[in-house]
């Protein structure tokens, strides 16, 4: 999986947002706090918009709050919306994989890859990144990773 600028943008706001519950924040605000572009961020916000997980406010108290709560938001959500499918392969069903030969195997390989992202993107809420906690398989597949690569230092993803 490869997690766009987009993505990683929005996801940051979206955090920033939900750290700041009761007070709407100008994207200007949010820019700055996450170091984001802020016209980069308009796009990202206005697409937030439209898939109804922020809504603006006009006026000088104005700015973008979350149009949920932020344990309602879960990062697969934010994915989706800014990327599309979490997980595909040529733009096709993974149920209607086939592959021939040596391959035929592959297509249960695209759909374990999809259930763990699917595990982990829609366990983690806005709340859980807020809150500093991750739920505990996202915990357990984050210590793995760590001590992967201290025990395996030159490794490059």
């Amino acid at each position: 999986m490869r997690i766009s600028a987009r993505t990683d943008y929005a996801v940051r706001a979206m955090a920033e947002l939900a750290s700041h519950p009761d007070d709407p924040l100008k994207a200007e605000d949010v820019a700055s706090r996450q170091d984001i572009p802020v016209r980069f961020l308009f796009v990202v916000l206005r697409e937030l918009r439209q898939a109804r997980l922020v809504h603006s406010r006009r006026g000088p108290e104005g700015g973008y709050v979350l149009a949920r709560p932020a344990q309602d938001i879960t990062l697969a959500d934010i994915i989706r919306t800014m990327d599309g499918p979490l997980v595909s392969v040529r733009d096709l069903r993974l149920t209607d994989l086939t592959y021939p030969g040596s391959a035929a195997l592959l297509p249960d390989v695209w759909r374990a890859v999809r259930t763990s992202l699917r595990e982990v993107l829609e366990s983690t809420t806005l709340a859980d990144l807020v809150a500093g906690t991750l739920p505990p398989p996202v915990r357990a597949r984050a210590q793995a990773y760590n001590d992967d690569v201290r025990t395996y230092p030159l490794d490059l993803d």
